[in-house]
């Protein structure tokens, strides 16, 4: 990884080997940006605080190695990334200003592409996930996890009638619970229905209606306004010397009539007369049957107005025109007929329910028995790493119990609380030493021991469901003396078959490491490219003295930690 302006880091470089590699260094020198980087290329939310002050953006880029055809490369190329030489190129951006911009195999992607991938490629735990996994929620999914495919069909089968229940019973409960609203409905539906079908409005009646109202109410100023255009174009036959254009017209016709074979251009001219006479006498013919069909008849504007105003009254109420007031009424009888059909839907809806929850039984059923199954299976498993891990006296359990609730599904003559995960509260039970009762682990486990039991749970992990990489931020917290060595050889152990790489503050860990890296800070605090260094030889015993002592040059913490490399050799 190549880190650039995150935290105290302006700008190094990050290559982590295959086996265990452990970061070291003081506090504060930023071996947890290493962490944050890593979730950063991994979809993490991109806290602008983060931003080196005086900066732009903060820049992670990596460069992960990933076998052809796994899962994560074909989600990555059906976003259309490219491989480098069978690696995933990875950048993250994060401006001072909160802005985010991700990029995979030379594609930009959504951030959200980085964390479809993240579960395939990396496992990342820190302090915070060992205060997760005091939740029981993250308790059941570390089980449902580890039981595979005798949890996750029933699992998928239990949520998708769950969903189904769950939208029935909203449906139910919405036309129970609205029923005075929707009889109000209904009833202000029919009297719609009613008014408009009492009236029998026509598409586009409206329109028609206007039009021949305002032609109505001016008939006698049209009849007069087209009796005058047509004595006009044809003449009056009560003043027979007036003159009218038809008349002059077709005198300027006879007139180049004569002489229009003497000249082409002449001849058209008279042609388009002509034309003219013809327009002429066809318009004067149309205004004189205008003047006549002209229906001036009062009784009959009276009607159009009665059936305007009977229009009006429901272009008011159900729309602008009555083409909208017809679209109403069609949706409105549509809604009526469900309205209606309601008590009919109640009771298919109610017999639906009915059948769901006892569906909804019997496939929690199921759950129960495999997670119970698997329940001592993995309880067993984690057992045994914790005595590897130097409680060999410990031992893990889980109680799966169910909570009564009289609105639940019937279960064993019980009427129990269930959700999207079935009916089980799963919970981890440790017993440190014999003669311990179990206890859930959030009040019967230290620090110590609970950055243990979460590592447990990780390597048995890594039996089953086994990842590329894995990311360990202080796990070893609260731990010390023999426990420390034994966290140690076990990580060196799951890092036979994966990347692991463990950001530590103890020597008796980092001394199992196949490589260490030390981040340090220069003397304006902060850290560059010569910031991260590999440390080989007498440099890596002289760290291992610092974290066993405080000091480089003490000739006992030298020894000491030349044995703790020493023994780490001898196991590997």
């Amino acid at each position: 990884m190549r880190i650039r302006s995150l935290g105290v880091i302006d700008d190094a470089v990050v290559e982590l080997s295959p086996g265990f590699t452990a970061v070291t260094g003081e506090t504060g020198a930023g071996k947890t940006m290493v962490v944050t980087s890593l979730g950063l290329l991994l979809g993490g939310r991109a806290d602008p605080a983060l931003v080196r002050i005086g900066a732009k953006a903060a820049v992670v880029e990596g460069r992960i190695t990933v076998p052809e055809g796994t899962a994560a490369v074909v989600r990555a190329q059906e976003a259309g990334a490219e491989l480098d030489d069978g690696a995933l190129l990875i950048s993250r951006t994060v401006s001072a200003e909160g802005r985010s911009r991700a990029h995979l195999g030379g594609r930009s992607v959504p951030v959200g592409m980085l964390t479809e991938l993240a579960d395939e490629l990396v496992a990342v735990h820190g302090q915070t996930d060992q205060q997760g996994l005091l939740k029981l929620s993250r308790q059941r999914g570390a089980l449902d996890r580890y039981a595979g495919e005798a949890v996750a069909v029933p699992l998928t089968k239990y949520q998708a009638a769950y969903r189904r229940l769950r939208a029935v019973s909203a449906e139910l409960d919405t036309i129970v619970t609205r029923a005075r609203e929707r009889a109000q409905e209904a009833d202000l539906l029919r009297f719609g229905l009613d008014e408009i079908a009492a009236v029998e409005p026509r598409a586009g009646e409206d329109v028609e209606l206007s039009a021949e109202a305002e032609r109505l109410g001016h008939a006698e100023a049209l009849a007069s306004a087209a009796s005058a255009a047509h004595a006009a174009l044809a003449g009056n036959p009560e003043d027979p010397e007036g003159v009218d254009a038809t008349t002059l017209v077709g005198g300027a016709n006879r007139a180049l009539d004569a002489v229009r074979s003497h000249d082409p251009a002449l001849s058209a001219l008279a042609d388009r007369i002509g034309e003219i006479g013809i327009l002429l006498s066809d318009v004067a013919g149309e205004l004189a049957g205008y003047a006549d069909d002209l229906d001036a008849d009062p009784l009959r504007l009276a009607a159009v107005e009665e059936r305007r105003a009977a229009l009006t009254q429901l272009t008011r109420k159900y729309g602008e025109s009555i083409d909208e007031v017809l679209a109403w009424a069609e949706q409105g009888s549509a809604r009526l007929l469900e309205l209606d059909g309601d008590d009919d839907r109640v009771g298919e809806l109610t017999a639906e329910r009915d059948g769901l929850r006892s569906e909804l039984g019997v496939l929690a059923q199921a759950l129960t028995d495999s997670r119970t199954e698997a329940a001592s299976r993995f309880a067993e498993a984690v057992t045994q790493e914790l005595a590897s891990l130097a409680m060999p006296h410990a031992r893990v359990s889980f109680d799966i119990r169910r909570t009564d609730d009289p609105d639940g599904v019937e279960l064993d003559g019980r009427t129990v609380a269930y959700g999207p995960s079935g009916v089980d509260e799963v919970e981890l039970l440790l017993a440190p030493h014999p003669g311990a009762p179990p206890r859930p682990i959030a009040k019967g486990a230290s620090g110590g021991e609970l950055s243990r039991v979460m590592l447990a749970v990780e390597v048995v992990f890594a039996g089953t469901d086994p990842v590329p990489t894995y990311l360990f931020d202080e796990v070893d917290a609260g731990v010390g003396g023999k426990a420390a060595v034994e966290i140690g050889r076990r990580l060196a152990k799951l890092a036979k078959s994966a990347q692991v790489v463990v950001v530590t503050h103890l020597p008796q860990v980092a001394a199992f490491a196949d490589r260490q890296l030390l981040v340090e800070k220069t003397n304006d605090g902060t850290v560059t490219r010569s910031g991260v260094t590999v440390l080989e030889g007498e440099d890596r015993v002289r760290e291992l003295s610092r974290m066993l002592a405080g000091q480089e040059d003490s000739e006992t913490a030298r020894a000491h930690a030349e044995e703790l490399l020493a023994t780490a050799r001898a196991d590997a």
